[in-house]
């Protein structure tokens, strides 16, 4: 039924009413399919009530720039160099950060999710330079960034007109490297702003996550590590660790997703309190 064209067209109008509307989980059904249609569970709907109604809230008022998804360097017409990021982390940021009364814009790189807060302004990139170009715009009037995107680290030097054919055994591409762009902002940090950023590492994760901290002007560091089970892309679960200057750790279970982000941005109230 929530599937229904009828249900998702009156979902649709009330979210262009600005109305909030909680989700149903997952799970398997009265009609015993399995899909989405059940009542969330009674803690989550109050906790979300509570959080909709928390003036109170640091973030409220607040301008925040999210950066999210993975970015795609094309190689020709049809083909990119990219990641596995899925953009999930960067859409439950911003919904979040709205429910909390932040005024938020999304920076994403190519992915089928999309903001369902009404109040989130997304705008979507393919390319870091793309990103990059928005980063610049909006990073001066923000009082917050949060830099969750998967940025690709190198792109084709050129990109060819057509698609390249299977001739050869061998296809030779050469890289030049893209803007940093958490680095960017942290060069063009004003006293007053506060900067996020996110490391995915693979090995001497907390040594090369407290390096990135203090090269890029970091206020706070997201770290997860592909060591960790049910840590990376494409999950629905992540487990993080948060890096502050000074040497300061604070570790957190593997949750899901949206438990994580909720973490993330509790943290960074305390340091705006």
């Amino acid at each position: 039924m929530f599937s229904h064209f009828s249900t998702r067209e009156n979902l649709q109008k009330l979210a262009e009413n600005k109305i909030k509307v909680i989700d149903p989980g997952e799970g398997e059904l009265a009609s015993g399919l399995e899909g989405k249609g059940r009542m969330e569970e009674p803690e989550v709907i109050a906790r979300m009530i509570h959080e909709y109604f928390n003036v109170r809230s640091k973030l409220n008022g607040k301008k925040v720039l999210i950066t999210g998804g993975p970015t795609n360097e094309a190689i020709d017409p049809v083909r990119f160099i990219g990641n596995h990021s899925s953009g999930k982390t960067g859409v439950l940021l911003a919904d979040l950060c709205a429910d909390r009364g932040a005024e938020v814009i999304l920076v994403s790189g190519p992915t089928v999710l999309k903001p369902k807060n009404p109040y989130v302004k997304f705008i979507s990139v393919q390319s870091a330079n793309e990103m990059m170009e928005v980063v610049a715009r909006h990073w001066p009037a923000s009082d917050i960034g949060i830099f969750s995107a998967a940025v690709a680290d190198y792109r084709p030097w050129s990109k060819a007109d057509q698609k390249i054919k299977k001739d050869e055994d061998e296809l030779t591409i050469k890289l030049v490297k893209n803007p940093d762009i958490l680095k960017w902002a942290g060069e063009n940090k004003q006293d007053k702003q506060y900067l996020v950023g996110f490391a995915l590492e693979t090995n001497n994760a907390e040594e090369n996550a407290q390096k990135k901290l203090t090269k890029k002007n970091l206020d706070l560091l997201v770290l997860n590590t592909l060591e960790d089970e049910g840590a990376g892309f494409g999950l629905s679960t992540n487990k993080v660790s948060i890096l502050r200057p000074g040497n300061f750790l604070t570790k957190f279970e593997l949750k899901d997703k949206s438990e994580v982000v909720r973490d993330i941005l509790d943290e960074i109230e305390k340091d705006i309190a």
